[in-house]
């Protein structure tokens, strides 16, 4: 009989991509098996080219926890083989299930989020997490086609927004870098062009980098995809430089060369992962970065990286592009 499993993830696109380490798991480790994911609206397009799902819950958070009650509903009839629950909710302790793994409380709150993920199912010993992994559809994969075209350019894609602008390095300094890592005499890119990718309502920065690049060099990905086709061009990236985000997170997921920029957030927890992956921080870390008068996240009007020059960065990512 096919095992049912199923695996409740974050409602974030970033913290779902960084869990996917459990699904790859299962993968290479049961046959004969289908997962039920639920996860976030934003999320759904992520898991729709995993090969043993079954079913995407689009989990929308309602008053008074209605959406874990409407999602018990939906899942408590049938015999589970596994739950995994990421979110730590009732409904995976009110289900029948032969393996359950859930108690976010007993994870390392200090350990990287893909090594809390391996924690939670057993997985982890000897430094040897689960790495996270997407897989696509062939719809997705035909957008990305459509968007490449028949050019055959390495692309360095380019995220160089965030859902919050304290954690976005300067659009004048993405663009001094792009200058030098592609256009400028001897870069060490040149030859590729620059995609320049972000989501819905992080429009006006990119395009503002974008208008900056020639028009043979500059590819508008800009608010033009679902995450999930978002994800599947990355992987058929050369290499990616961006913001901490759920863009970075998904680049090293499909085991692209990754460049995370870190401010306002903490890189032990939220790295990209991967052997192909390297980050860069300012020397303050968020408590640092946040410590000084007025500070106010709802109201906050610049980026809290402005430490970073672009010197530093070149620097950084020129010796990992090499390296490679």
């Amino acid at each position: 009989m096919t095992k049912q499993i199923l695996f409740i993830t974050s409602t974030r696109i970033g913290d779902a991509v960084l869990s996917t380490g459990v699904l790859n798991h299962l993968v290479s480790t049961y046959d004969d098996f289908e997962v039920t994911v639920v996860c976030g609206p934003l999320c759904t397009s992520l898991f729709e080219g995993y090969p043993n799902l079954k079913e995407i819950v689009a989990l929308k958070k309602e008053k008074h926890h209605k959406h874990w009650f409407k999602l018990w509903r939906k899942v408590f009839t049938t015999r589970w083989f596994m739950v995994v629950d990421l979110r730590d909710s009732f409904v995976s302790r009110a289900i029948w299930a032969k393996l359950r793994y859930t108690g976010t409380r007993r994870l390392d709150k200090g350990a990287h989020k893909v090594v809390q993920a391996a924690q939670l199912i057993g997985q982890y010993a000897d430094n040897n997490a689960p790495a996270p992994k997407l897989w696509f559809t062939a719809a997705q994969l035909d957008k990305v086609k459509s968007l490449i075209g028949e050019d055959r350019r390495p692309i360095l894609a380019v995220g160089p927004t965030a859902n919050w602008i304290g954690k976005t390095w300067p659009r004048e300094s993405f663009i001094k870098l792009l200058h030098r890592l592609v256009l400028d005499e001897n870069a060490p890119l040149q030859g590729h062009r620059i995609a320049i990718l972000a989501a819905p309502g992080e429009e006006a920065d990119a395009q503002y980098i974008l208008n900056e690049l020639p028009e043979n060099i500059g590819m508008d990905i800009i608010a033009k995809t679902s995450p999930g086709e978002a994800a599947a061009f990355l992987s058929k990236s050369a290499c990616y430089i961006g913001n901490d985000s759920g863009l970075m997170h998904c680049a090293a997921a499909c085991g692209v060369k990754t460049f995370g920029l870190f401010g306002p957030s903490w890189p032990h927890l939220y790295s990209p992962w991967g052997a192909h992956s390297a980050h860069i921080a300012t020397a303050q870390n968020f408590d640092e970065l946040v410590d000084f008068e007025g500070y106010d996240p709802k109201t906050l009007d610049h980026s809290l990286m402005t430490s970073l020059t672009v010197d530093t960065v070149y620097d950084a990512v020129a010796s990992f592009v090499k390296s490679e």
